[in-house]
């Protein structure tokens, strides 16, 4: 079998999201079916680090594919023409988009629906084409992968799909994240918080990750605790907008809040390990990778209660209203208060981390390749 997959967020420096599900799940299929042809598509130049064996074709398709417009020349040209040039069986695609002109059997990866329900939170001309778009790859597609039971039912909602052709994969964890030793948690604090506890954010910061609800609930605990916690935000600012921005500069504990921008994965593992409880208050995910690392690292969860985030954490976070900055502040009073919660939420966590493995994760989507290979 020929199976070509869209690689183009394989990228050396900057490994997020869309990234990490290629990378964890792409390169177990490959190591796993040794007999079978692959071919990478890039729209840049690649790290031959990404390429996981010999049975790996890398191929890099001009133009780079990071606009609107780009997109559409890249899949409708570019990736066309590459899966009828090598005879491609199967394209997988773990961004979501497809190739709408090719009659190749694709798959693709759609991870949520936020641009559905929360159009405003994307820059205008990124909005107008996945929505135009995405609904006709969902119905171009020979099968669907979706990361979550909440986001497959969603899909099937929002697009008039049939559940049938919707398949659930789990994003995993790897055995990277562990907990730490308590003289790396001191190190830790050192490095990033002056040596002060803190609460933990991790993602991109954009706005359907509710930073603005969240820094609110921050300046009340602040004001009615008086205590030295700090806020600790690790993530990209992608889409720091007027909004955000005002909020922010309203705090008066804007001090408090600490911005580590993009950090290295060994000191993601430990700001993760050394923290008092990771702030999750997202208003729309499709899955929430950060609940589960935050499992294996032995950290407690303050979870949004919305879309499929008490799917993912279960008993080991407590839950509250992302659009209630007094929910979340109060969310944020219990853990600081009572470690006897925090230890049941960490106990909570070791064992469901368990449930969430990359290698299950390659498994099905593997599986899905060859039923959509074998299908007529």
């Amino acid at each position: 079998m020929k199976i070509a997959i869209n690689t183009r967020f394989l990228l050396p420096t900057k490994l997020e999201g869309f990234g990490w599900f290629t990378h964890e799940v792409v390169k177990r299929i490959v190591q796993n079916n040794p007999e079978h042809e692959f071919y990478f598509f890039f729209d840049r130049k690649y790290d031959s680090k990404f390429i996981y064996g010999d049975n790996v074709t890398p191929i890099v398709i001009n133009p780079p594919a990071r606009h609107p417009f780009l997109y559409y020349l890249w899949f409708e040209f570019g990736v066309k023409k590459a899966l009828r040039k090598h005879n491609i069986d199967v394209f997988l695609s773990p961004d979501g988009y497809l190739s709408l002109g090719s009659d190749v059997k694709q798959i693709p990866v759609i991870h949520d629906l936020s641009f559905v329900h929360y159009p405003e939170d994307l820059p205008f001309l990124n909005e107008k084409y996945v929505n135009h778009y995405f609904p006709k790859f969902a119905k171009k597609a020979s099968k669907i992968i979706t990361v979550s039971e909440y986001s497959k039912s969603d899909i099937e909602k929002s697009f008039g799909i049939s559940e049938d052709k919707i398949t659930v994969a789990h994003n995993g964890i790897g055995d990277f994240f562990q907990p730490i030793l308590e003289e790396k948690k001191k190190e830790t604090r050192s490095k990033f918080t002056n040596g002060k506890e803190y609460f933990l954010f991790v993602s991109a910061l954009q706005p359907r990750k509710n930073v603005t609800k969240l820094f609110e609930a921050f300046d009340q605990f602040k004001k009615e605790t008086k205590s030295d916690v700090k806020l600790l935000m690790v993530g990209e600012k992608y889409w720091w907008n007027k909004e955000i921005k005002q909020v922010f500069d309203a705090m008066t504990y804007q001090s408090e809040v600490i911005f580590t921008g993009h950090i290295q994965a060994e000191d993601l593992k430990n700001v993760y390990g050394a923290g008092l409880a990771l702030t999750y208050v997202s208003y729309f995910e499709g899955f929430g990778i950060p609940l589960v690392e935050a499992m294996k690292c032995e950290l407690p969860i303050i979870s949004s209660d919305k879309t499929s985030l008490p799917e993912v954490g279960g008993e080991a976070a407590i839950y509250v209203n992302p659009f209630s900055t007094e929910d979340i502040k109060n969310g944020m009073l219990r853990i600081f208060k009572d470690q006897s919660l925090r230890e049941e939420l960490i106990e909570n966590g070791k064992s469901r981390a368990q449930l969430f493995s990359w290698d299950k994760t390659a498994k099905i989507v593997w599986d899905t390749i060859v039923e959509v290979h074998e299908e007529n």
